[in-house]
């Protein structure tokens, strides 16, 4: 029952508390990771890192300058690419994710949306012989991609996206713009100093018409395959220090007339042919699959985080002793105060609700996504309603409960050891990126209305 949890040298304290547990802990770590052999596998993940010494750090990450801290990223995902044969590459959901948590923490990467995002689109987006041209470069890194879909004037909104995509059918060829500065696309992930490729969701003209057909996605190289160098038209660069998450490059994104091919355009549902007649989507929300992966993704992650802060504060709580109940009897845990445990554990609680609401969302994106290969569109919307849904509730939980128990440690927890900090940072930008919570709350309010 103990033999995982309980090792040699732990704190007596945090022994006694293990030995007190009411369930059995071997069980309680398969039913959260769902079985046995989920939980042997992970233990093998995690001891391939420990003893795999491309993975080390010479200086820990918190002591880096900006610069640093971006080619740290690169360099594990590279060594993380080259060591992918540990893990199974098709569990992106389980083994993906907690391999590249155990290599890189919780900063980001170089590639994090080349595997987040762009590739999923490659996967998602692309007609037979799209698929066949670029799927093989994506996989082999012969090509680093990004998704530049968020422009500086517009976010949520992606109906209002103003970069342009215009057919030239004497050419065909689309020319891209960025026809304002509102238009500029940006927070795009190694978008400032790594991509090459980006999928850019711009707004679509054909056959002269002074009507968009609304935002379409378009594979759209951005630098020099030999010199890295921006290519003529392209404007592009980094954005700067963020709140947090600075290991990413993100960057911004202007074009200038800049052209491509009409095959450029993901075609596996919407479609423009060379005399620029164009084929709808039998669905308008197809366009948008990778943002509901995405989505899928991050309930997960949300409640992984919160898992960890709530371990963190509950830990300490065991080990921490202060104040004298009864004279002479020493100081107690501070655990033992009620107080404490208001504070932590309904953010335990939490933490084990998202987790199984998003095993829960993961099993819904798989059949849509299969459903979908068969022509069959109708849990699209409500998968789409159910990840907005959540992951608004989800993130704005997950910041509250993270800073509930950063306090519940008192001034350890602000000290960047405790790693409160760096986990409030990375999971608090999960209220605003892929949708800012309070619109997305309403995209289900309006759902659920229509609906009833």
């Amino acid at each position: 029952m103990y033999e995982n949890v309980i090792q040699p040298g732990d704190n007596p304290d945090l022994t006694k508390e293990r030995k007190s547990a009411s369930f059995n802990l071997w069980k309680m770590q398969c039913f959260v990771h769902e079985g046995e052999d989920v939980v042997r596998r992970r233990k093998e993940i995690l001891d391939f890192v420990q003893k795999t010494r491309e993975f080390d750090d010479p200086i820990p990450a918190e002591f880096l300058s900006r610069e640093e801290i971006v080619d740290r990223g690169a360099r594990k995902a590279k060594a993380m690419t080259d060591n992918a044969d540990a893990i199974d590459g098709s569990d992106f959901f389980g083994e993906g994710l907690y391999f590249q948590s155990l290599v890189i923490g919780r900063e980001l990467h170089s590639m994090s949306l080349h595997y987040g995002m762009f590739l999923p689109t490659i996967q998602g987006q692309t007609d037979d012989d799209q698929m066949d041209e670029w799927m093989g470069p994506t996989v082999g890194r012969a090509i680093l991609g990004t998704f530049a879909q968020t422009e500086m004037g517009h976010g949520s909104n992606l109906t209002k996206l103003e970069t342009t995509a215009t057919y030239d059918p004497k050419t065909e060829e689309f020319v891209l713009h960025t026809p304002t500065l509102t238009a500029t696309k940006w927070w795009p992930g190694g978008l400032g100093k790594s991509a090459n490729v980006a999928v850019v969701m711009a707004q679509l003209y054909t056959n002269g018409v002074n009507k968009a057909r609304g935002p379409h996605p378009f594979f759209v190289p951005l630098r020099d395959p030999e010199t890295h160098m921006p290519m003529k038209g392209v404007t592009l660069g980094d954005i700067g220090p963020k709140f947090g998450i600075n290991s990413n490059d993100n960057g911004f994104l202007i074009f200038d007339h800049y052209r491509i091919p009409r095959r450029n355009m993901f075609m596996r549902f919407s479609k423009v042919l060379p005399d620029g007649t164009y084929v709808a989507p039998p669905h308008a929300k197809l366009g948008f699959g990778t943002m509901v992966f995405v989505r899928s993704i991050m309930i997960k992650d949300q409640a992984t985080q919160l898992g960890a802060a709530a371990v963190i504060g509950i830990r300490y709580s065991a080990v921490r002793r202060q104040g004298e109940i009864n004279e002479g009897a020493g100081e107690v845990q501070v655990i033992d105060y009620r107080t404490q445990q208001f504070r932590l554990l309904p953010q335990l609680a939490r933490a084990f609700a998202f987790l199984f609401a998003a095993y829960e969302i993961k099993t819904l994106y798989m059949l849509v996504t299969e459903q979908i290969g068969d022509g069959n569109m109708d849990v699209l919307p409500e998968l789409h309603a159910v990840s907005s849904g959540l992951k608004s509730v989800v993130s704005w939980e997950t910041a509250q409960g993270i800073e509930q128990l950063r306090l519940a440690c008192g001034g350890h927890g602000y000290s960047r050891a405790s790693a409160f900090p760096d986990i409030y940072t990375y999971a608090v930008g999960g209220c605003t990126y892929e949708g800012e919570n309070i619109v997305m709350l309403l995209q289900v309010a309006r759902q659920v209305t229509v609906r009833n």
